[in-house]
């Protein structure tokens, strides 16, 4: 679990990926963060995506990425010297400064506008519909492992774009401002919201087994609805 507080960022020394189907890659990373507490086997977050450490040492270390990061995610696009956010998972006791975080990215954002206001930078990112059903104004929204909050949200067909303000701590603090528009960002939903979407799912769009997996529910949440199908009384 992490915070989407960037602790520091690394630089990509490679990707090499794994023969003979090069369905998978192991990705080695140069960073100055304090790894010495990690051991093999250890989580950490690189650009939002949780990953496991097989290999540290000399200020730097490596891991694994599957197909499904590989399919879901930036990573297996990135080059050489490309920065990273990195972020070591979040202990018992530690202070939540951000969101909890998984790790897990729901799919990749693209950025559909950027604008400076005074000094700090509004970012507009188009997200499908997938992720959008867990987006709210004012909601939490991981971008790239960054917790930032959702200023407004705008619902299109098959999607939805999302506003968010990096102010200058977090330009100075992370790449987020590096990037242009139309590059592509790992985007994790808030944890609690998906959770509440999936268990409500039925009761928005009928019950259990009606429907298509994955339509736009056809019934809104209201104490009517709630009543018919047994959720409070």
């Amino acid at each position: 679990m992490f915070t989407g507080i960037v602790e520091a960022t690394g630089t990509v020394e490679s990707i090499a990926r794994a023969e003979p189907d090069r369905a998978a890659a192991r990705l080695t990373v140069a960073t100055a963060l304090d790894l010495s507490g990690s051991k093999i086997g250890a989580s950490i977050a690189v650009d939002g995506v949780c990953l496991t450490i097989v290999e540290r040492g000399g200020g730097r270390f490596s891991a694994d990425l599957g197909p499904e990061t590989l399919l879901l995610t930036t990573l297996g696009n990135l080059d050489p010297g490309t920065r990273v956010h990195l972020e070591r998972p979040l202990r018992l006791g530690d202070e939540l400064g951000g969101h909890l975080v998984a790790g897990h990215v729901d799919a990749v954002g693209t950025i559909v506008a950027r604008r400076e206001n005074g000094s700090a930078l509004e970012l507009e990112i188009s997200v499908p519909g997938t992720v959008a059903r867990a987006l709210a104004p004012k909601g939490s929204i991981a971008v790239d492992g960054v917790s930032l909050t959702i200023n407004a949200l705008a619902d299109l067909a098959g999607g939805a774009i999302f506003a968010v303000t990096l102010i200058p701590h977090t330009l100075a603090a992370t790449k987020l401002g590096d990037k242009p528009q139309g590059a592509g960002v790992n985007i994790e939903s808030d944890l609690i919201a998906k959770h509440v979407e999936r268990l409500a799912s039925p009761y928005l769009a009928g019950r259990e087994g009606e429907g298509t997996r994955g339509e736009t529910p056809s019934r809104p949440i209201s104490i009517e609805n709630l009543r018919r199908y047994g959720v409070v009384r």
